[in-house]
């Protein structure tokens, strides 16, 4: 037979060429099995699941709400527990922000009973107990965690990591946070950036919450609305905006409701 002789180049060419199908390989594989991160600006990933108040059909069984979705590793752990019981006793506060809470884990629905009862009999922080009136999700297949990609390599393949997805009425994703499994949410961090979206997202006017808002704060104004010539010309205008140096212009939070109906 003749030897078909390849040249070191060929080689080199044919070697790269099989550690990339190799990489490709492994990535796609990964992603199989974990799942993309669906991003902020996408449509939040429809689901059914059976949960601690029954069957659930994401997010269509919650109309034109607020949604939050908080994934948590195991039920019975420390961090989950105190994280379960904290967003138990702000129930209200969430209802009144118009926001419904769904909690996702890869145990089963048998271990969120259990779970759920005996967290219902501790008194947390020296508050009386409190029932658990928001749904703990059966995740066990993975495919709530694989849609959301809750699962990090290489934190674990079979458990979530911290992951929080704040969702709108129109049901697109606002905000996205990740915890490692050892650090326990800021809840009311979380709270406030609703709280953020909803009233910079108010009226026709596309506002920004600066570093460290709170609500009752001013809001910053994403261009320029009006020149100095034109606030000192109308009196009305400088009731409604003022600037901080030459590119941060804000709105007064007080005029927010009176203008932006």
């Amino acid at each position: 037979m003749r030897r078909i002789k390849i040249s070191i180049k060929m080689k080199i060419r044919l070697a790269l060429l099989c550690m990339l199908l190799i990489c490709t390989g492994k990535l796609w594989s990964q992603e199989k099995v974990l799942g993309a991160i669906p991003m902020i600006g996408d449509e939040a990933p429809s689901f059914t699941a059976e949960t601690t108040l029954g069957p659930l059909d994401f997010p269509a069984d919650y109309g034109r709400k607020w949604k939050i979705i908080f994934s948590h590793p195991r039920d019975f752990t420390p961090v989950c527990s105190t994280e379960i019981l904290t967003l138990a006793h702000m129930q209200d506060e969430f209802d009144n922000l118009n926001v419904k809470i769904v909690i996702v884990s890869t145990d089963t629905l048998s271990y969120h009973f259990m779970w759920k009862k005996a967290l219902e009999e501790i008194a947390f922080k020296d508050n009386s107990p409190v029932k658990i009136n928001f749904p703990m999700v059966d995740d066990k297949n993975f495919s709530i965690s694989r849609q959301y990609g809750m699962l990090h390599l290489p934190a674990s393949t079979s458990k979530d990591v911290r992951g929080v997805f704040i969702i709108n009425p129109q049901n697109k994703i606002e905000a996205i946070y990740f915890y490692p499994m050892n650090i326990g949410r800021n809840m009311e961090e979380i709270k406030r950036t609703v709280i953020a979206l909803q009233t910079a997202g108010k009226g026709k006017d596309r506002l920004l919450t600066p570093a460290n808002w709170q609500l009752g704060d001013d809001l910053l104004v994403p261009q320029y609305p009006y020149t100095d010539k034109q606030l000192k010309e109308n009196p009305g205008l400088k009731n409604n905006y003022y600037n901080v140096g030459p590119f941060m212009w804000y709105k007064k939070a007080e005029t927010l409701s009176e203008n932006n109906p």
